[in-house]
């Protein structure tokens, strides 16, 4: 089984940038779509973007669409996060995740979560 660890959270003014990273081990990295998802404190966890290989796609919510930019490294088994333009309302906990599933429809279950990495944004 995939295990998934996050880096490169911090704090950050609003206006600045941000790359989240987060490293898969395992053989099997590429038969998931990779995912982030953020949680701030009392809400939700809600879904962020995603990168889905074999769909060949990548997916973002509307709160972060032209802001925030997934992207896949097979080779370093490395799913990333660029983060610019940061808001205080992008403040959250960001845990990256897999699943087998596909997003055509939807958000699908994640099967693996990494353990998140906080994300700080000051106004």
């Amino acid at each position: 089984q995939v295990q998934l660890v996050e880096s490169g959270g911090g704090s950050v003014q609003a206006g600045g940038s941000l790359r989240l990273s987060c490293t898969g081990s395992g053989r099997t990295f590429t038969n998931y779509a990779m995912g982030w998802f953020r949680q701030a404190p009392g809400k939700e966890r809600e879904f962020v973007a995603a990168f889905s290989w074999s769909q060949g796609s990548t997916y973002y919510s509307d709160s972060v669409k032209g802001r925030f930019t997934i992207s896949r490294d097979n080779a370093k088994n490395t799913v990333y996060l660029q983060m610019n333009s940061l808001k205080p309302e992008d403040t959250a906990v960001y845990y990256c995740a897999a699943t087998r599933g596909t997003y055509y429809n939807g958000i699908p279950p994640q099967e693996l979560w990494g353990p998140g990495t906080q994300v700080t944004v000051s106004s």
